[in-house]
């Protein structure tokens, strides 16, 4: 948990010989000083530009938009099941890959894309508009149609692409923004943690339940006729319109933070080479680690079949949705014990933590696979740590890292570079499975065991990464926002700092007396 050291400033004491006897309780205190300590001023205005019902609004909705990201990712697999029943000659492989990737390549496209633009534009600019494209594209989705059955594909994967898009654009700024509401006093940043596991996390964790879910009870409402396959898909898609427009109201009124309001380089060049000079360490671990997670994380629900086949359930369609439901439940635990941890032992300790027992647990699966495999509930059970222990290492902290470690007026930009090649770890890893097992089609068994083998070598990577790349950062925000002006006007680079364009709404008030 965070501590906060105050300074011993005399009444009037201006704001040099406050950071100067800063400085000198920062070289007292020798090396020991990590991101678990705070420098702070007793006599720092109290800030009620953010109440606490604002805070945890920005991280609710936050959730909510994150989580509705991940329903809208998961919700595709389930539908392209019915897809393929409704229209087995029109959904070619081709078809099928394309409809398959349209949301990934959407979601890189807007990672990169909205990382620019909620640094240079703000923000809320950023949240409007990738709500208004998630809309876009899940309206187009739910009334895909065509002169043909693939012209209907082919304004489905156009659709698809566009929500993924506004999704995609979710994690720059949602990450952005919610570091910097937790940021605007102390009692926040200690539990920046676990609100962070909460909003990333277990809110994609629910977003990927939800989207096995919600086609199961639909095919279960129309009686899984096959007649009604149709609506059950569109339906699936139109009902992830409810978390997007129900945040829209919120992000209109969104007000500007006290970091952004300070330390934005708005519409302005950006000096990337002295970025990636001073940044290069955080933006390798950060991209590293995420690559990694993500590189196990998501094509072990390919597991899902040898689960459903160790269960003998053959070909009901309602089963294998109920037991890909079960699969992502799996996920859920995690975040409450990562977001508790990265909060008392550290960001980066969290990671290693969690991906060095992920990695334990898959070289005893892997280990002992055939004798694991031939107790079916001992499998599922040991299946399942293995896929909560990621969450509780890098699925609770990823996101929380690739926020803090950069200044704000780059934070944006830097987390969409970091959390596209989330993405990229997706699919290479993906690709990577399927041709692991299809390698050991006359021996399921082997071919499992290797994959687990694998993955669990990529676990140990991203604990040694996250342990010696990723770099202690203060929990303080302004602090690295600080340093990095210091080192650009050190380098000759000069910038005008702050947001003094951007009306906050009627009602909000700064540096407020509080009574």
């Amino acid at each position: 948990m965070a501590t906060e050291i105050a300074s011993e400033a005399a009444p009037g004491q201006n704001a040099a010989d406050i950071i100067a006897l800063n400085e000198k309780k920062t070289v007292e205190l020798g090396n020991e000083v990590s991101h678990d300590i705070e420098i702070l001023p007793t006599n720092e205005p109290e800030k009620t530009y953010f109440s606490k019902a604002s805070v945890w609004l920005m991280i609710l909705f936050s959730g909510l938009a994150i989580g509705s990201d991940g329903y809208n990712a998961a919700v595709i697999g389930n539908v392209e099941l019915l897809l393929a029943v409704l229209y087995p000659e029109s959904l070619t492989s081709a078809i099928y890959t394309r409809l398959s990737n349209a949301f990934l390549i959407g979601m890189i496209v807007g990672m990169l894309l909205f990382g620019v633009v909620v640094d240079q534009l703000g923000r809320k600019t950023g949240a409007v508009a990738t709500t208004v494209l998630l809309v876009l594209g899940i309206v187009l989705s739910t009334a895909a149609n065509g002169t043909d059955q693939t012209g209907m594909f082919w304004m489905l994967i156009i659709a698809r692409g566009i929500a993924g898009v506004g999704a995609g654009g979710e994690y720059p700024v949602s990450g952005a923004g919610a570091a910097e509401a937790t940021d605007e006093s102390g009692k926040y940043r200690k539990h920046r943690g676990f609100m962070f596991a909460m909003l990333a996390d277990l809110s994609a964790s629910l977003g990927y339940v939800w989207g096995g879910l919600v086609p199961l009870l639909l095919l279960l409402c129309v009686k899984q006729k096959e007649e009604h396959y149709d609506i059950v898909w569109r339906t699936s898609f139109a009902l992830g319109l409810i978390p997007p427009l129900v945040i829209f109201w919120f992000r209109l009124r969104m007000a500007v933070s006290t970091a952004y309001r300070k330390s934005a380089m708005r519409k302005q060049r950006v000096p990337y080479w002295l970025a990636l000079k001073r940044y290069w360490r955080p933006l390798v671990g950060c991209a590293g680690t995420w690559f990694l997670y993500n590189w196990i994380s998501i094509p072990f629900g390919i597991f899902s079949s040898t689960i459903i086949s160790r269960a003998n359930t053959g070909e009901s369609l309602v089963k294998n949705l109920g037991w890909g439901v079960v699969i992502n439940c799996f996920y859920i635990p995690g975040p409450f014990l990562g977001g508790y941890l990265s909060d008392k032992i550290g960001r980066r300790q969290t990671m290693a933590l969690g991906f060095t027992l992920q990695a334990v647990m898959g070289f005893v699966l892997g280990g002992a696979m055939g004798p694991i495999q031939s107790i079916f509930p001992l499998f599922v059970v040991m299946y399942g740590i293995f896929l909560t222990l990621g969450e509780v290492g890098p699925g609770s902290t990823v996101v929380l890292t690739a926020s803090e470690c950069f200044p704000t007026s780059i934070r944006g930009q830097m987390m969409g570079f970091v959390s596209a090649w989330s993405k990229a770890g997706a699919a290479i890893g993906t690709q990577v499975f399927t041709a692991i097992l299809n390698a050991y089609a006359d021996d399921p068994s082997k071919g499992n065991q290797t994959a687990f083998l694998i993955g669990s070598g990529f676990a140990v990577l991203g604990a040694i990464v996250a342990l010696f790349v990723i770099p202690e950062v203060s929990r303080r925000l302004d602090d690295d926002d600080q340093a990095w002006k210091q080192y650009l006007q050190e380098n000759g680079w000069e910038a005008n700092w702050g947001d003094e364009e951007t009306k906050d709404p009627a009602g909000v008030v700064l540096n407020k007396a509080v009574s």
